[in-house]
């Protein structure tokens, strides 16, 4: 019976080929619009989750419990083996690095900055995040490393260059005095011009002994391998050791990042709210004259002998055709456009590109093939097609024979 039913309502939805291709033509660019809005959305999202995470603060950090809200020297500690051994055998953690940070005046010649100091251990610093990658001049650190690597904007504002040597003043462990010279040993240039301002890098090793805190960090900074165990991680671990430490996710951290991404997407709903309000007023339409023009139609084949069941099920697969075939085509065109966008990112220049820069962000528009961005338009329009099948639903079931058949 479905299969019948399905043919007779693919008829009939064809025996006016205009006004099925105007209707069709307005979910299919209704679902371009949302799908393409929707992947760059994401894609700008996880670019810039992508830029916070790998090139600093990593998906989730562990911090003496005072720490955060002091950030001074002070606040250090040193992992418990129950952490280090819950950290390494975790099976969704791909890999955690210590750090050791804090602020310092740098030094050369008349020029002086305040910027952060950043100990790392070389070899785990760079499998998280290719810190070496960055390098533009000179050499990235050795272990035990007695160097000091720039950003480009720092060492520019210094007048350094690579084996010039910078003078390091700041405060150590319980009000210790540190001091010492450190040669430039690389220039890091990051797609990110926040960080291109942030701090130097010198070797973890280095640090402890700069600040006299031996065998201590300020963080750990933990890498898992998708992003979606990042919750489950965070409420595992803040479970077991939330007592003795202060566990935090990125968005934690960077409350600006995550604001604004949340403003941004509710800002996307209002305006895809509207274009599918669009695309429902365009199929409603195409019901109701498609109900008018065959209101005797109908009344013929309830009299003689359509139960009305079966009616509404073929006026149901009506409606629910013209949003699939315009889904459809929308996907036909849409997926290979955003999976080449995908690879190929479209680059911003002019204001646009300034603003993105400001913001600490990469000047270049990213996409998302995510399976629920396309999942996504599907339930939209099955909503969309239920909601306007209430129209036929009740004009069937609330048919009178002698009214219909008289039109």
């Amino acid at each position: 019976m479905i299969p019948t039913n399905l043919k007779l309502a693919w008829r009939n939805i064809w025996r006016n080929r205009k006004r099925t291709v105007i209707t069709v033509a307005s979910v299919f660019f209704g679902v371009l619009l949302s799908t393409f809005m929707t992947s760059m959305q994401e894609g700008t999202y996880s670019k810039m989750i992508d830029n916070v995470v790998s090139f600093y603060s990593g998906y989730i950090q562990i911090h003496h419990p005072e720490y955060w809200d002091n950030k001074t020297i002070d606040y250090c500690f040193t992992p418990d083996d129950s952490l280090t051994e819950a950290l390494t055998n975790a099976p969704n953690i791909s890999s955690y690095v210590p750090r050791l940070e804090s602020f310092t005046l740098m030094s050369y010649g008349n020029n002086t900055k305040g910027a952060a100091l950043i100990g790392v251990d070389p070899t785990k610093e760079n499998q998280l995040s290719n810190l070496s990658h960055w390098v533009i001049k000179g050499n990235y650190l050795k272990p035990g490393d007695d160097g000091i690597l720039l950003p480009v904007n720092l060492a520019k504002n210094l007048g350094v260059e690579v084996n010039d040597t910078l003078v390091l003043i700041s405060q150590g462990y319980h009000g210790i005095s540190a001091a010492a010279l450190f040669p430039v040993r690389g220039i890091l240039k990051f797609p990110s011009p926040a960080l291109n301002n942030m701090g130097g890098y010198i070797d973890l090793q280095t640090a402890q002994d700069f600040f006299s805190i031996p065998n201590q960090f300020s963080s750990l900074v933990l890498m898992v391998d998708n992003y979606s165990e990042v919750a489950k991680i965070h409420h595992r671990l803040k479970k077991e050791f939330g007592d003795r430490y202060e566990i935090m996710t990125w968005d934690e951290m960077d409350p600006l990042t995550k604001n604004m991404i949340d403003a941004d997407r509710s800002g996307a709903y209002i305006t895809k709210g509207i274009l599918y309000a669009i695309v429902g007023f365009g199929i409603f339409g195409t019901v109701i004259m498609m109900m008018a023009e065959r209101r005797k139609e109908m009344g013929i084949m309830v009299a003689i002998g359509m139960q009305k069941s079966q009616l509404s099920t073929i006026l149901f697969f009506e409606t629910a055709l013209l949003g699939l075939i315009g889904v459809i085509v929308g996907f036909a065109v849409s997926l290979p456009l955003i999976s080449y966008l995908v690879v190929h990112p479209i680059p911003l220049s002019g204001e646009a590109a300034k603003a993105y820069e400001e913001f600490g962000f990469e000047a270049a528009m990213y996409f998302s093939a995510g399976w629920f961005i396309f999942a996504r338009q599907i339930l939209i329009i099955f909503i969309l097609t239920l909601i306007v099948f209430i129209y036929p639903l009740v004009k069937t079931y609330g048919m009178k024979l002698t009214r219909a058949l008289r039109t």
